[in-house]
């Protein structure tokens, strides 16, 4: 039985993602590297163990944003979530509904654009909303926007875990501060912030400088 990939698109909204079409489209992507990093997918392993903690299957509604080639929500809905991939990069699309059909699972997949969540048409009432590393690439505007979205479609009792970089030069990513994610999202609170444990090979490590952490945040 080949695994099951729904497709929807709608145009989509403001350009920001020139520089990963680009590197989708040489086939540069690295960030696809922590899938096979054990301490890293070790950690992301124990956050979503959390989130499922006291309930059973399935666990409801999980919305991936910036989903690329959805190896996170591919995750997500083997351990029972029902889960939503959205992302503005048809070439990251085309590798997640390959990998879709690979691991043999039912995953919702839409071109849209994550700061217009609500014209996306992802759905609603999201219990969890995994972002591994979108939110920490946009502007003041876009943050604003995105956690706009992410207020109209989360539950009442939705989680939201983010993987940031923090603010710092360096090429690619720009980063972002604690209150900046604060900011942007004004109804939520941090109640927990770690590292992922994620390298990268020493050439890439050195010039990106990741640091990066897992924000997890829930309704104020």
């Amino acid at each position: 039985m080949a695994g099951k990939v729904r497709v929807l698109c709608v145009r989509p909204g403001k350009e920001r993602t020139m520089n990963y079409r680009f590197a989708y489209s040489i086939g540069f992507h690295p960030w696809e590297d922590a899938a096979s990093d054990p301490p890293f997918v070790e950690k992301a392993s124990q956050l979503f163990d959390r989130e499922e903690q006291g309930r059973e299957t399935p666990f409801g509604r999980a919305l991936d944003i910036g989903t690329g080639s959805g190896i996170w929500g591919i995750e997500l809905a083997k351990r029972g979530w029902e889960v939503t991939g959205v992302d503005l990069v048809e070439k990251a699309l085309a590798r997640a509904r390959d990998r879709v059909r690979q691991a043999d699972v039912e995953v919702r997949l839409i071109h849209g654009d994550v700061t217009a969540l609500s014209e996306s048409g992802v759905g609603s009432e999201f219990r969890l909303i995994l972002d591994t590393g979108t939110f920490h690439d946009f502007d003041a505007e876009q943050r604003v926007a995105m956690g706009k979205g992410v207020e109209a479609v989360a539950g009442p009792d939705a989680t939201v875990l983010l993987l940031a970089w923090p603010k710092r030069r360096r090429p690619l990513i720009r980063g972002v501060s604690r209150d900046e994610i604060e900011a942007a999202f004004p109804g939520w609170m941090i109640t927990d912030v770690e590292p992922s444990h994620f390298s990268l090979p020493k050439p890439l490590e050195l010039l990106l400088r990741p640091d990066e952490h897992w924000y997890r945040l829930r309704r104020a």
